[in-house]
């Protein structure tokens, strides 16, 4: 599993980002993001999407703000990925050596398990 320490959140998170008027769609928008925030080059995307989320959010003008996240799952081989501008790390963890995560993270890892099988 690849996790990002985000910077300023001071997180390990999945990569992932905003949809940005260039981005075709929400695949290809999950599919940039993934591959900014891991420096990791021909990534595959699932076309399915994994979860659906809407949570409140730290950031924005208006209190409360909220996102609306499209979460895929994202394979990759195990190459080293390359620190982003706005984390402090990425880092590949094993399923049973996953660092202290919120409970969205371990949603994901959950459902990714499942949608692979381990």
């Amino acid at each position: 599993m690849l996790l990002v320490l985000h910077g300023r959140l001071r997180r390990w998170l999945q990569t992932g980002g905003h949809l940005e008027d260039a981005d075709a769609s929400l695949e290809a928008a999950a599919l940039r993001e993934a591959t900014e925030e891991s420096g990791l080059a021909g990534l595959e995307l699932d076309p399915d999407p994994l979860l659906l989320s809407r949570h409140e959010v730290p950031c924005g003008p208006v209190r409360p703000t909220f996102h609306l996240d499209v979460q895929y799952l994202v394979r990759a081989e195990g190459a080293p990925p390359v620190v982003s501008e706005e984390s402090l790390d990425v880092r590949w963890f094993g399923l049973d050596d996953l660092p202290a995560v919120d409970p969205s993270v371990r949603d994901l890892v959950a459902a990714a398990a499942g949608r692979l099988a381990w």
